[in-house]
């Protein structure tokens, strides 16, 4: 993991977020003091438990955008999920457990891709070898004849030579080759209870281990092959018992959990009406949350000082709607704030790959250059602001709608523009939007 401070983080937070400082700073320390508690003596260490936080700000103010960011960042695993997929054990729904059982998935995959990595350059010398074998295939010779047989093999050693250096070259990757590979067994799927998700995986496995694989030929050049060998001798190299291993110390220290809609498992007011299944995800919840252990196809694991992160509008509902044990678990409370016309006005121009960027780079694709007055992107925000503050407040989506609707025109004709230079100014950013305003019904236009 790398050993960033926390003003680093929010730093690097910056070249994609606009705005929310404090719940940058929030998830910043968080992830600091992982790297401190690493730094403590083991006894000391089992005793730090992470401390969770509350994401609250409607809809389109950067908390999924925080959290995404953020396991990039650190290279943690890293799981969303949304908390209205869960029901109470014997409700038809997810168990809770699978979050466990998903990141730990994630982690596998993460660390496979750094072994395969590390493995890569003898993993490219067994494929060349393979590739060798298959241009030159062996010679059957008498075993009554010694003197032939070790002519034959001095001869077969010196075209293996010549071919390898070829190979090397990239003078044969248009050679094409018969290569067997096996062929993937059809996926079985059984329809299980509550708890157990894992159980048609688990079916899996034991099948294909007891039936073998029917193998199948293909013709393929050398390039296509060389990637699929790769991958079968990269594969081949780990070993499964360290991979399972170090998933799982990854998860457990460093893994992260983003928890979304948490207030739509509230039981906000009086509790009348069906709100069992919400209050019992929380109770399935706590335990996950405040630790225990899970078990997964790869091993056990502790969800002790596994981050989370939960976020939510609070609408409806309010923090102090959770249950008394679930917010104790949850220290931390941030509050998003809207996001104003300046910050919209950001967000066009600032972060990396902003929005104005990425309609320029598709459309010249087409051989268009797109570019966008001042005026053009300060009208954008302007419409942007009004109608989040007199329709819905959807935050920055609402920019993704605007400029779908002031480019949608361009991207439809653009093979067949006769004038490639295209600048889009206030005039005609309120020309496309000014119709959806008049309008009193926007939901088509809403996302």
């Amino acid at each position: 993991m790398p050993e960033l401070t926390p003003r680093q983080i929010v730093a690097e937070l910056d070249r994609y977020i606009v705005g929310q400082t404090a719940a940058k700073k929030a998830v910043a320390v968080a992830i600091r003091n992982r790297w401190r508690r690493q730094q403590l003596s083991p006894e000391l260490r089992h005793d730090i438990t992470p401390k969770n936080i509350i994401l609250i700000g409607p809809t389109g103010v950067g908390k999924t955008e925080i959290a995404r960011r953020l396991a990039q960042l650190v290279g943690a695993p890293f799981i969303k999920v949304e908390a209205t997929k869960f029901t109470e054990v014997g409700y038809v729904g997810r168990d809770v457990e699978s979050i466990i059982r998903d990141l730990t998935e994630s982690a596998v995959l993460m660390v496979k891709q750094q072994m395969k990595d590390q493995f890569r350059d003898k993993a490219a010398e067994q494929v060349t070898e393979r590739l060798l074998d298959l241009l030159l295939p062996p010679v059957k010779t008498s075993p009554w004849d010694p003197e032939q047989e070790t002519e034959e093999n001095e001869r077969r050693q010196r075209t293996r030579e010549k071919m390898r250096q070829k190979l090397l070259a990239g003078e044969l990757e248009d050679r094409v080759i018969e290569l067997t590979i096996e062929a993937k067994n059809v996926p079985l799927r059984i329809i299980s209870s509550m708890g157990m998700e894992n159980l048609d995986v688990n079916l899996q496995s034991m099948l294909e281990q007891m039936m073998p694989r029917p193998n199948q030929t293909r013709s393929m050049t050398i390039r296509e092959a060389r990637t699929y060998l790769l991958e079968q001798e990269s594969e081949a190299l780990l070993e499964r018992a360290t991979v399972n291993e170090r998933a799982i110390e990854l998860v457990e220290n460093h893994g992260i959990v983003f928890l979304d809609e948490i207030d739509k498992v509230c039981a906000a007011g009086s509790g009348a009406g069906p709100d069992i299944s919400r209050q019992g995800v929380q109770r399935d919840l706590l335990p996950i949350v405040e630790g225990t252990t899970v078990n997964t196809k790869y091993g056990r694991v502790r969800t002790d000082h596994v981050l989370f992160i939960a976020a939510g509008a609070f609408h409806l509902a309010k923090p102090a709607d959770l249950m008394p044990e679930l917010q104790g678990r949850f220290p931390i409370r941030v509050e998003l704030t809207d996001l104003t016309r300046d910050d919209f006005l950001r967000i066009l121009t600032e972060p990396r790959h902003a929005l104005t960027e990425q309609y320029r780079a598709l459309l010249a694709t087409e051989g268009i250059d797109l570019s966008f007055a001042r005026d053009g992107i300060e009208a954008i925000a302007d419409l942007a602001f009004e109608l989040n503050r007199t329709s819905q407040n959807i935050g920055a989506r609402r920019l993704h709608t605007l400029l779908e609707r002031v480019v949608e025109d361009i991207s439809y004709q653009g093979p067949d523009l006769a004038n490639k230079q295209v600048r889009i100014d206030a005039a005609m950013v309120r020309e496309k939007i000014t119709p959806i305003m008049a309008k009193e019904d926007l939901s088509q236009y809403i996302l």
